[in-house]
């Protein structure tokens, strides 16, 4: 299995993410969109979007683990992101460096969104891992 991370010159230099990914061969994993719900279904980390940014990054490890593979098998992350502000970037971005490959990064999507389907939740990320077959 090969994948290969492209930043092509004609698009603005990626900041934490890569523009394309290519991946032949291997298993394709999807993740679904994950909040930050512990195994009672409790909210981790309420009006705190930075703890509930690295509890969802906790429950894609989990996730991802029990499909065969890991946070470094990531090759798509789109974060939807409830009444998205400048200021929430840093906390995000802080908390990815923790988990997702910066060499090189996946790709990425970052949605600001009005609500997510629980008032409580800020932050659902979902992801696309790659490993191989």
């Amino acid at each position: 299995m090969q994948k290969q991370f492209i930043n092509p010159p004609a698009l603005n230099p990626a900041n934490g993410y890569s523009h394309v990914v290519t991946a032949t061969a291997g298993k394709t994993i999807y993740v679904s969109g994950q909040v930050s719900l512990n195994e009672r279904a409790e909210v981790v980390g309420k009006g705190d979007l930075r703890a509930q940014t690295e509890h969802v990054f906790e429950n894609l490890k989990s996730a991802l683990a029990a499909a065969g593979a890991t946070i470094n098998d990531v090759v798509k992350v789109t974060y939807f992101v409830v009444d998205l502000k400048p200021e929430h970037l840093g906390h995000i971005r802080e908390v990815r460096k923790k988990y997702l490959n910066q060499e090189p990064p996946p790709a990425s999507s970052l949605v600001g969104v009005a609500a997510l389907a629980v008032p409580d939740w800020l932050i659902e990320i979902e992801v696309i891992a790659v490993v191989a077959g």
